[in-house]
């Protein structure tokens, strides 16, 4: 399966369930967060009209909106998500990024945190992208690593090497075809899986993973994990 299927994409983001289940893995996070990366990036772009592509449940959103000060849009191809973010306050709406229903040069800032290796067909996505942004504008698209938490999927023999649209590894030269400026901030640390189950418990929270989780073998202990993120800050030409 790839994470770039429609119906995986459909099928992962119908219910918040797997969501929050792959979140909270980082509870007990060792290092840097990345959230807090992409939110200096934000922060340092001082946007006043942002839109933020595959959303979620909004939390990024609503904290530009009451932390900013700035008029948001946010867009989810999950109806679920967008209802999620609804409920925040957030101007949420179902939309695809492959293709945006807003004019040319509308925002000052674009956010695509952790979603653009669902998208289809990147380039197109990526297209959209910098149309919908003035000139001087920002995307910041935070991603992973396809050795993200590598440690632990090797026990399930899964491997994402070349099997990620957008990653540390390849988002750069991706985003060098549509934008003038790319830089990338890569952010490191660890998890730690307390025993097999929790291995087994990420694992089923996937779409593409979930049917190699019963195949963790007993561990002899806890196994730490690298988390390995990289937020990229792409410009469109002045």
């Amino acid at each position: 399966m790839s994470l770039s299927d429609p119906e995986v994409v459909r099928q992962e983001y119908a219910s918040e369930a797997g969501l929050e289940a792959r979140r909270s893995l980082y509870d007990n996070r060792e290092g840097p967060d990345p959230r807090e990366a992409m939110w200096d990036a934000i922060v340092q772009s001082t946007p006043r009209r942002v839109l933020e592509v595959g959303a979620g449940p909004g939390e990024v959103s609503e904290r530009i909106t009451t932390e900013l000060g700035a008029d948001v849009i946010a867009v989810d191809i999950s109806e679920r998500m967008v209802e999620l973010a609804q409920e925040k306050g957030v101007d949420a709406r179902v939309g695809d990024v492959q293709d945006l229903p807003f004019p040319d040069a509308t925002f000052d800032l674009v956010v695509a945190a952790w979603m653009l290796f669902h998208v289809p067909d990147l380039d197109r996505a990526l297209a959209e992208t910098a149309r919908v942004l003035r000139l001087g504008g920002r995307l910041v698209a935070v991603t992973n690593s396809e050795h993200h938490l590598g440690e632990a999927r090797e026990h399930a023999g899964v491997s994402m090497a070349s099997r990620v649209s957008f990653s540390r590894e390849n988002g750069e030269d991706a985003l060098r075809r549509h934008f003038a400026h790319v830089s990338r901030h890569d952010i490191d640390g660890s998890v730690v899986f307390a025993d097999a189950e929790a291995i087994r418990a990420y694992l089923r929270s996937t779409v593409t993973m979930q049917s190699a989780a019963e195949s963790v073998p007993e561990l002899d202990g806890p196994l730490r994990a690298g988390t390995r993120n990289t937020v990229f800050v792409a410009e469109k030409a002045p």
